[in-house]
């Protein structure tokens, strides 16, 4: 189907939000009334830049306050209108938005709203230009979409449809299954938009909260589904209200937005895109420094032994179980402390992962490959960090371990790092902070492009505010990720990242590290009392926790206990104890650990 978007969707003067939309490759486009009205550009002027671009002008929108009122202020309303229809002529857009009134001097007269709609409708028909008739979720007498239809069909005017906004529809609870039952030819159009789920003033919520589908709480896509099988023929037009939005980049957000309607078509069933590859684990997690020989100290002291190097590039490899980690010096152009830049998955069908990722607009990493290089895909997030689809050491596809050289084992003196009491099995998750304007692309991200599933968005308290976090994880467990925002804009330097390392004896890792001359971060003798006061733990084993610097969460399905190392740069460690079926994070335990690494590393 064909693709469009509101302007006031993005940020920036209408002739920057036109290019945006074009080059990410939208077809059409909604001209909100404010953007023109603030741009020196001309209707005619806008008309052709748009034909340039190759965008359709679908909409001008919105004409508001116009039906069930007085017949003084109907023919004020109809001069208004008219003004409206000679902008529309010039700017060659044949659709007009007119929602739901909330004007005062409304009345609450369906029969007297049709009469002067469908009079709106003739003076429309005459410029050649049909009226979409919406109703606002806060609507002073029509708010639900089913009776904008009875109005419109009382209208009876071959000019006049309804348009039907899934969050005027679905903030309000209405089920959209009836929108199947409305004629296919009377659906003029279809803006859409997600939000998250809360509890708050609608009008306030649709102001400042709307977001791309997928993004949010809504089943956008049963709402697509229904309108198509009405017979809507028209295009998926995206009209997003978003503070956030609104001061990102136009570029980017317009991307974002293209990529949420070609995964809700595929969600809707109307088109195919290659099937997300899940993947299964972690092949690595790289990390990038001008000097990484403070991360080999934490490397060493968790039990990691170097165990390679790339045969030309300056990466080395460290490795304790199934837990890999990648250390490049080759900083070229990238900020200088170290960073987790990229992250390996397990996949099951590499060529199949790129092939979707391209597909929903997720832009690839280009590799300098020497001829003997394994050939390696890989795409970027919206942060920057690189995903690399993988098949290590598998037979039906090349390794990219094969490219690494064997070297001196620097494990510890003793039994194997694979071997050793409290040994590191694999990479349990990885945590990745997001720039503030980011969160919910890289949640739609995630998913549709590496096939995870995401867990409900969490605030999180930390000594400055709120962080908002939101996990995506496999179906099995076997790669969570978890997507942290700052509680404001804030400095590169902020944005932390770790690395969690999954244990089976967590007590005995810990020691090893204290053993090595490490340390972990101490945490705070309130904590271990209120722990105390929480859950009945023995006595011995709270002590052993507190000596330790241990966390501890549980839930109806098991047991979670964590540590963290000092940050080196922007990244930090966690060693990580599940047990029975624990799924979470110890999110209980967030603010603990904050305020604990905001007191030791500042």
């Amino acid at each position: 189907m064909r693709t469009s978007i509101a302007t006031v969707s993005l940020s920036g003067p209408l002739s920057e939000k036109l290019t945006a939309i074009a080059t990410a490759g939208f077809d059409g486009v909604e001209i909100f009334e404010n953007d023109l009205l603030g741009a020196p550009l001309s209707p005619e002027d806008v008309r052709l830049r748009c034909a340039d671009l190759g965008l359709g002008i679908d909409l001008y929108q919105p004409f508001r306050d116009f039906e069930a009122v007085p017949a003084d202020l109907l023919a004020r309303n109809l001069r208004r209108a008219e003004r409206k229809f000679e902008v529309m002529e010039r700017l060659g857009a044949d659709l007009l938005l007119v929602c739901s009134s909330v004007a005062p001097e409304s009345v609450d007269d369906d029969a007297l709203a049709a009469e002067q709609l469908r009079l709106l409708a003739d003076r429309a028909a005459a410029h050649g230009i049909r009226i979409a008739y919406e109703a606002l979720a806060w609507g002073r007498h029509v708010s639900t979409y089913d009776h904008a239809w009875r109005i419109v069909e009382q209208a009876d005017h071959p000019a006049l449809g309804t348009c039907l906004d899934s969050f005027h529809i679905l903030s309000r609870g209405s089920d959209p299954k009836g929108i199947a039952d409305l004629p296919g030819e009377k659906i003029f159009f279809l803006q859409l938009a997600d939000a998250p789920l809360m509890a708050m003033d609608v009008l306030q919520w649709s102001r400042h909260y709307r977001c791309f589908p997928g993004q949010g709480g809504f089943d956008v896509a049963a709402l697509v589904s229904a309108a198509v099988r009405a017979g809507y023929q028209g295009p998926l037009s995206l009209e997003v209200f978003n503070d956030v939005f609104r001061q990102a980049g136009a570029a980017s957000t317009a991307v974002d937005a293209l990529r949420s309607l070609l995964l809700l078509e595929e969600q809707a069933g109307l088109s195919a895109l290659p099937t997300a590859a899940v993947p299964s684990g972690f092949a690595f997690a790289e990390l990038t420094a001008a000097d990484t020989e403070p991360l080999r100290g934490v490397l060493e002291a968790l039990g990691f032994a170097h165990t390679a190097r790339h045969h030309w590039k300056p990466v080395e490899l460290w490795e304790q179980g199934e837990a890999r980690i990648l250390l490049n010096t080759g900083v070229s152009g990238r900020r200088q402390d170290p960073a987790l830049t990229a992250v390996g998955v397990e996949t099951p069908d590499p060529g199949r992962a790129a092939r979707r990722a391209e597909e929903v607009l997720a832009p690839v990493v280009p590799r300098r490959r020497a001829p003997r290089d394994a050939p390696l895909d890989a795409v970027a997030a919206p942060d920057g960090t690189e995903f690399f689809f993988c098949r290590t050491e598998q037979s039906d596809h090349p390794s990219w371990t094969g490219d690494f050289t064997g070297v001196a084992s620097r494990a510890l003196p003793g039994e194997g790092a694979g071997e050793q009491a409290g040994a590191v099995r694999r990479i349990d998750h990885i945590a990745l902070t997001q720039p503030w304007h980011q969160f919910d692309e890289a949640s739609l991200f995630h998913r549709g492009v590496l096939g995870l599933e995401a867990d409900d968005s969490l605030d999180l308290a930390d000594p400055y505010g709120l962080v908002r976090s939101r996990a995506v994880a496999s179906p099995d467990g076997g790669v969570r990720i978890v997507l942290n925002v700052a509680p404001a804009p804030d400095a590169e330097g902020g944005r932390l990242q770790h690395i969690a390392l999954a244990t089976d004896d967590i007590v005995r890792a810990a020691r090893r590290v204290h053993a090595s001359g490490a340390s972990l971060l101490p945490i705070p003798a309130n904590y271990y009392d209120d722990l105390a006061a929480r859950h009945d733990l023995e006595p011995g084993f709270l002590a052993t926790l507190a000596e330790l610097g241990i966390l501890y969460d549980r839930d109806e399905n098991g047991e979670f206990l964590h540590c963290y190392t000092a940050t080196v740069g922007r990244v930090f460690f966690e060693l990580v104890q599940r047990t029975g079926g624990y799924r979470g994070y110890g999110a209980q335990n967030a603010a603990v650990r904050l305020a604990a690494q905001y007191l030791h590393q500042h």
